[in-house]
């Protein structure tokens, strides 16, 4: 897909409300934060790294931190979560997920700062992604952690996903949801990003 362009993107950013009042911004990650997501993970403890990458990593290879920054290069999107505080945007979680057209399958993985966990960002960010996975048509939404990650699997268990085992990895567990029909009013503004790229592949 060719890349998206800034002005684009802005248009896809939704507005979400946490149980505490405070809002929540979703949007997609552009090349100025670049230094604030990295700084994001680094801040992350070694736990947390380690659950969201499913290994030992400090922060991300300069490759990687290119492709979570620049949507629309490759298959697969990136959102960052933000408030704002002291008057500052700052990410508070961040999610990466994709589209597989072949599967009807919507796949992705997410990450809470440790210092928000328990605010109930992670089940506003989770449900956006159910959201998102409307919009794209998907049938299957899931996703992969480590068996030994409580937090995602409490998380994933309380939005209602079903649990099975990762057909390549042991020490994962996969958990997914399935979409009998879409429903008739998609709730976030990625809907837009999702019709626009699939008019751009059936026009190929």
């Amino acid at each position: 897909m060719t890349a998206l362009r800034l002005n684009d993107l802005r248009q896809h950013s939704d507005i979400l409300r946490l149980r505490s009042g405070k809002s929540l911004t979703v949007r997609f990650s552009e090349p100025r934060d670049a230094e604030t997501l990295q700084g994001y993970f680094r801040a992350l403890t070694v736990r947390s790294r380690y659950n969201r990458f499913l290994g030992a990593m400090s922060e991300l290879p300069k490759g990687e931190l290119y492709r979570f920054t620049h949507v629309g290069e490759g298959d697969r999107f990136s959102v960052v979560a933000t408030m704002t505080i002291d008057g500052f945007e700052t990410i508070v979680g961040e999610a990466r997920y994709a589209f597989h057209a072949d599967t009807n399958s919507f796949e992705f993985g997410l990450s809470i700062d440790d210092r928000w966990q328990g605010q109930g960002i992670g089940s506003v960010l989770l449900a956006n992604m159910e959201c998102r996975a409307a919009a794209f048509g998907a049938k299957r939404l899931f996703g992969d952690t480590l068996r030994s990650n409580e937090a995602m699997i409490a998380l994933a268990r309380k939005s209602g996903f079903a649990f099975t085992h990762n057909p390549d990895d042991w020490k994962l567990v996969r958990f997914e949801k399935h979409f009998d029909s879409a429903p008739q009013e998609i709730p976030c503004a990625s809907w837009r990003l999702a019709a626009q790229q699939i008019a751009l592949e059936a026009a190929v």
